[in-house]
């Protein structure tokens, strides 16, 4: 079975998969209806985990990863992982990777996602492979990773890599697709051309309310 990713907004995803639906990183832009078997949030900050866009995808039996300070703000029963631990659900793997700045700062020496306070997750299902990156540089622990079916790149600057950047990591690790996410002002074509210039990597550009199946 193919594994579907839809882009709701920002860096919000729904996946579906093994006859579950995933979403990562609700916040107030992006339409969905369908209610969450499986809830993932990178990190705390207010376009990426938003308690009512959860409260509104959430059943009284779904499951919600979240890092520790997320736990608070979304009340009920949250799991927590850190980077490098995993779990299953059913017949999916998530795993939580590190996420954070090494090269943006809201002031000297005080990045915008310090190491620990977020993650990224790889989600394995239907024997794919996805990766959400969450908001990060270019960071070592990426060129690790490995057999990533489609990656999910933030590429807006700012708070997180740029076009520059995100070309930098899929090209260190080489995911079969890549999909540019927390886009901001930038130009995705930029990413795409810089992408694929230099690789075989696919480069897929989605609108909101886009989506890409794994086959």
């Amino acid at each position: 079975m193919a594994v579907t990713i839809k882009w709701l907004a920002h860096a919000g995803f729904q996946i579906k998969a093994e006859g579950k639906i995933i979403y990562i990183d609700l916040e107030k832009g992006g339409e969905f209806s369908e209610k969450a078997d499986l809830i993932l949030v990178t990190h705390s900050h207010t376009d990426h985990c938003d308690p009512a866009q959860i409260q509104k995808a959430r059943k009284p039996d779904t499951l919600i990863i979240a890092p520790a300070d997320c736990v608070s703000k979304i009340g009920g029963n949250v799991k927590t992982l850190k980077a490098g631990e995993e779990t299953k659900i059913g017949n999916i793997k998530v795993k939580a990777v590190e996420a954070y700045n090494v090269k943006r700062f809201r002031s000297p020496g005080i990045p915008f996602h310090p190491k620990g306070l977020g993650v990224g997750y790889l989600i394995t299902a239907e024997g794919k492979t996805v990766y959400h990156a969450g908001d990060t540089d270019v960071i070592p622990e990426m060129r690790q990773l490995s057999n990533v079916d489609v990656a999910l790149l933030p590429s807006g600057d700012t708070y997180t890599m740029d076009n520059n950047d995100a070309a930098e990591a899929a090209l260190a690790f080489k995911p079969k697709t890549v999909i540019p996410m927390h886009r901001w002002r930038t130009k995705p074509v930029e990413f795409k051309n810089k992408v694929q210039a230099n690789s075989s990597i696919k480069v897929v550009i989605l609108r909101e309310g886009d989506e890409h199946k794994i086959i």
